[in-house]
């Protein structure tokens, strides 16, 4: 696997917000540098938001991946087009095709923003890969995640306070935030991850850092999510061989559920759900993975002859797989 360039900061301490990411590709489509840092004054005004907070947006739309830069500023990528803007008008009906899920309504779209956030390869964000990749502790609570970033080699440079925000971002990227009662703000709207159920509390426990007080453990929910369609299953496991096995024909079952960066990793889907799942996977991928069930080494095998599973094909009727 390539080194990775991790993300530390430009979050500016917020979590992504549900109206963040459809304001962040509309906001480029009628003006290409608006996000840029030279007009940051101007985006504050156009988006309704303070100066830190359009860096988070910039940030958090490129994490997801749907902006990217461009010689002029930025551009909508294919999936911010599909889902917040839309195709336009269909050459065969005449009808406009609107954008996928513009308002994020779709279970199906928070895990797939999930799956980005999580393994972008070009805005690693270290919290994410870390946490899901190589943290080794059943639960997670703030010092003890705090005391392994600041372990890292990675972290050598980063200061305990930016990676004390990082964590905090994590956390409440999953958790909701309690505000003020009745009060509704900007700042305090929750990011949309956290209706995934993602990171369940389990208990208290004596604060590494803070000695005398406590603090909450957490874990990942490590179940079968029957929400997270085939469609997007195929989609992922294809982006999955993309960035990390591409140019080999077959994948072993066993990284598909637990390599750096699978979807077994990524949705924290066990074992015998990813197999169930990959006994449907040749049909609704049409083709394009076969899984060869074996008592030694069951597999992956991959026909890059056929047509690759796209983002539509998550929106489309899900194929069972139980």
């Amino acid at each position: 696997m390539p080194s990775l360039h991790y993300r530390f900061s430009g979050h500016e301490t917020f979590a992504c917000r549900y109206a963040w990411l459809p304001k962040a590709v509309g906001a480029v489509v009628g003006d290409s540098d608006i996000l840029t840092a030279a007009r940051e004054d101007e985006a504050m005004t156009q988006l309704g938001v303070g100066k830190n907070m359009v860096r988070s947006i910039r940030f958090w739309a490129e994490s997801a991946g749907v902006i990217e830069p461009s010689p002029d500023g930025h551009a909508p990528t294919d999936l911010g087009t599909l889902l917040f803007i839309g195709r336009g008008t269909n050459d065969i009906t005449g009808e406009i095709e609107p954008g996928l899920d513009p308002y994020l309504e779709d279970i199906q779209t928070l895990w797939l923003l999930h799956w980005k956030l999580s393994t972008n390869p070009g805005s690693v964000i270290f919290a994410w890969d870390f946490l899901l990749n190589r943290y080794q502790r059943p639960e997670l609570n703030g010092s003890a995640v705090i005391d392994e970033f600041a372990r890292q080699s990675e972290c050598a440079v980063v200061s305990r306070g930016s990676l004390e925000q990082l964590w905090s971002v994590f956390l409440h990227s999953y958790i909701p935030t309690r505000g003020r009662k009745g009060e509704v703000r900007e700042d305090n709207l929750d990011c949309p991850l956290v209706e995934l159920d993602f990171l369940i509390p389990t208990a208290v426990t004596v604060s590494s850092e803070h000695p005398g007080k406590t603090e909450q453990k957490y874990a990942f929910r490590r179940e079968e999510k029957p929400e997270i369609g085939l469609g997007l299953f195929a989609f992922c496991l294809f982006e999955y061989w993309r960035n990390h096995h591409i140019g080999e024909q077959t994948v072993p079952m066993h990284l598909v559920a637990n390599g750096r960066g699978s979807p077994g990793q990524v949705f924290k889907i066990p074992e015998h759900d990813i197999r169930n799942r990959l006994f449907g996977i040749e049909e609704e991928s049409s083709g394009f993975f076969r899984f060869e069930e074996s008592t030694t080494i069951p597999r992956l095998v991959i026909d890059a002859n056929c047509p690759e599973p796209s983002v539509e094909n998550i929106y489309k009727h899900q194929l069972s797989y139980v």
